[in-house]
């Protein structure tokens, strides 16, 4: 079967198999193949029902895939992107904020593996560690950690 026969079911199936979809991921993609009215819905509805579609799973799996790389901040930008439950939202960024500063210490390690010798150099690597996602406490505390360590 080609890829311009398969049924919204056949192509929401897709998707789902190569990463897990919200359900208004799922409709945001496969919006421009219903041919109906109505059967996106009840498609989405029917895969949602027998568990092929769940926030809770969406949620873990950014949660597993960037919380190494990347800030709260960033991470619940993310998430509000694929257009989940706020309050999930909320429940789930509450966790990564225990280790925010950890993460951020991590990921500057990786990045840079010594303490900035000069201002702008400790500069740029807050900065960098703010477009990651890091709060500013956060970064503030890896790198006066570092400096200390």
């Amino acid at each position: 079967m080609s890829l311009a026969q398969l049924s919204l079911k056949g192509r929401a199936l897709r998707l789902l198999s190569a990463r897990e979809h919200s359900r208004a991921e799922l409709e945001r993609k496969l919006k421009s193949f219903e041919e109906e009215p109505g059967t996106l819905s009840s498609t989405l509805d029917e895969l949602q029902t027998k568990g092929f579609i769940s926030e809770q799973r969406v949620i873990e799996s950014v949660l597993n895939r960037r919380a190494a790389k990347l800030g709260t901040t960033r991470i619940g930008q993310e998430l509000q992107g694929k257009g989940l439950d706020p309050d999930a939202i909320s429940d789930a960024l509450a966790s990564l904020k225990a280790t925010e500063v950890e993460r951020a210490r991590a990921v500057w390690q990786k990045k840079f593996g010594t303490v900035a010798a000069n201002a702008s150099e400790a500069a740029r690597q807050m900065r960098f560690l703010a477009s990651r996602g890091f709060g500013a406490d956060a970064i503030r505390r890896a790198i006066k950690g570092l400096a200390s360590d």
